[in-house]
């Protein structure tokens, strides 16, 4: 496989160990889960050996989320180092989305500027789901959370890397955070 990691989309993440049988619990970071996760699927993770293949050999679903078994780990202890490691595909694998509709990991790397045309950071990250998202804009040292709302995010051009906002008086102000006092 030729993909690099940065360049694959994420499906979700591994959230623990469930039972004793080596099956995992996966936060979904999908729309599609239910056609992403399948038996016989093949997933990647990244670890200290580099970027490797996992393939599903079953899945159930337990309130919205997938329990899924893996090949080659067949019991507790070799499924706990997984816990928090991300599960990404290949991009060309994703699913099409339909017109106005936009995956979050290609708004990251866009820039952001106001209608006015006042430069305002770079989309870092988008935080949330579908309907519930905001994008996390890096200017210097702040980072600013903008709502992903089509009132206050009116020009989407993913292609182009440029998102334009309109944000309410006070915007910009409320949500900046020093990077620098998080650590």
């Amino acid at each position: 496989m030729s993909a690099k990691w940065e360049e694959m989309a994420i499906v979700g993440r591994i959230a623990r160990p469930h039972g004793l049988r080596g099956e995992v619990i996966v936060n979904v970071e999908t729309d599609f889960p239910e056609q992403r996760f399948q038996p016989g699927a093949e997933l990647f993770i990244a670890r200290d050996e580099g970027m490797e293949p996992l393939t599903l050999t079953g899945v159930r679903f337990h309130q919205g989320r997938p329990i899924v078994s893996l090949a080659g780990f067949d019991g507790i202890d070799a499924a706990q180092p997984l816990a928090g490691l991300e599960l990404r595909i290949p991009a060309e694998q994703l699913v099409r989305l339909p017109a106005g509709m936009i995956y979050h990991h290609d708004l990251v790397g866009c820039r952001v500027e106001t209608g006015a045309g006042q430069p305002v950071g770079i989309v870092t990250d988008v935080d949330g789901s579908a309907g519930v998202s905001r994008l996390v804009v890096t200017s210097g040292d702040d980072e600013i959370l903008i709502p992903f709302a089509s009132e206050i995010c009116t020009t989407i051009d993913a292609v182009g890397k440029r998102i334009v906002i309109e944000p309410p008086a006070g915007l910009l102000e409320l949500n900046v955070s020093r990077k620098a006092r998080k650590s």
